[in-house]
């Protein structure tokens, strides 16, 4: 089992779940589109669990700009998964817009790295705009052309984030200097 000796290395784990995650779940919208319901479902759903993996990742990267602000953006991930696999499981009444949870967990995940040291702030401004993006697509009022918009610009906000992480990482000695958990002392950044 592959275990992330740095903390950059942990960042960029985070970045290699984000692909995979988008992999799947443009995979799965492919096969949507093409008429293989079964397949598709079945890959929407493993890229939902991808994103809860992410959820948990960005969690623990994220946790030195504020525990439990990290911890309430996770918490809203589970949930806009839950409703988003409410309905591949028949549990679709009363069902509730997924992008009422995600538009606030990228809000909150923008915050927590404009908040950081060891990110770059424009990933956060753009995850941040991202996450109102997604509220102001579930106004009544519903325009396809800012539907569209904000569709591309969420894309962008978070394929920014998964690159940066993938290539990048996160500045190890400031993510270290303000990162202190009982649990890290047993990894060594490099």
């Amino acid at each position: 089992m592959f275990i992330p000796r740095g903390k950059s290395s942990w960042a960029r784990a985070t970045g290699f779940v984000y692909l995979m995650y988008f992999l799947m779940a443009v995979a799965g919208q492919a096969l949507l589109s093409r008429g293989l319901v079964r397949p598709g479902k079945g890959v929407n759903v493993i890229s939902v669990l991808l994103y809860i993996v992410l959820g948990i990742l960005l969690y623990r990267l994220l946790r030195p700009a504020g525990s439990m602000l990290s911890l309430v953006a996770a918490l809203f991930n589970f949930a806009g998964s839950a409703a988003t696999l409410m309905p591949y499981f028949r549990y679709s009444k009363g069902r509730v817009n997924p992008l009422l949870f995600f538009g606030m967990y990228c809000l909150l995940i923008g915050f927590l790295i404009l908040r950081s040291s060891f990110l770059p702030h424009i990933l956060g401004v753009l995850n941040a705009a991202a996450g109102i993006g997604w509220f102001i697509s579930l106004a009544p009022l519903h325009i396809h052309f800012l539907t569209v918009f904000v569709e591309i610009f969420g894309f962008i906000a978070e394929a920014a984030l998964m690159l940066w992480l993938l290539v990048k990482g996160v500045e190890e000695q400031r993510w270290a200097s303000v990162a202190r958990y009982p649990e890290d002392e047993g990894l060594e950044i490099q």
